[in-house]
């Protein structure tokens, strides 16, 4: 009779996972525990200092953008109040009526006339 090995319940021998006994324990590598624990620990879903900073800054340009656009409305108002005001006034200036040129002057005559005096 031939000696087969007993195979117990949940261990496989060589016979039956294939191998033939070279390198068994290489796709088994056990993880160290020492370097698990001393892994620095990963933060999730912290907020980064960028973002935060922008959105302050963004706010503040928003307030500030605010604040101008308010100020030249208000300009805007006080200038079409002020133009409706002095309209009247530019109507009323007297407008000066250009007359056609006369004859064009005669500047041996005039040499000749003064010669005489």
């Amino acid at each position: 009779m031939e000696h087969v090995p007993v195979a117990h319940e949940g261990i496989k021998t060589d016979s039956q996972t294939g191998s033939m006994g070279k390198n068994k324990q290489k796709g088994k590598k056990t993880k160290n525990v020492f370097q698990v624990a001393n892994k620095p620990m990963k933060v999730k879903n912290k907020a980064k200092a960028v973002t935060t900073a922008l959105k302050h800054i963004n706010a503040g340009k928003r307030e500030k953008v605010e604040s101008l656009n308010q100020m030249f409305s208000e300009v805007q108002r006080d200038l079409k109040s002020v133009s409706k005001t002095t309209e009247p006034q530019r109507l009323k200036k007297p407008q000066m009526i250009k007359e056609p040129p006369k004859e064009a002057v005669n500047v041996d005559n005039a040499a000749q006339l003064f010669s005489q005096l």
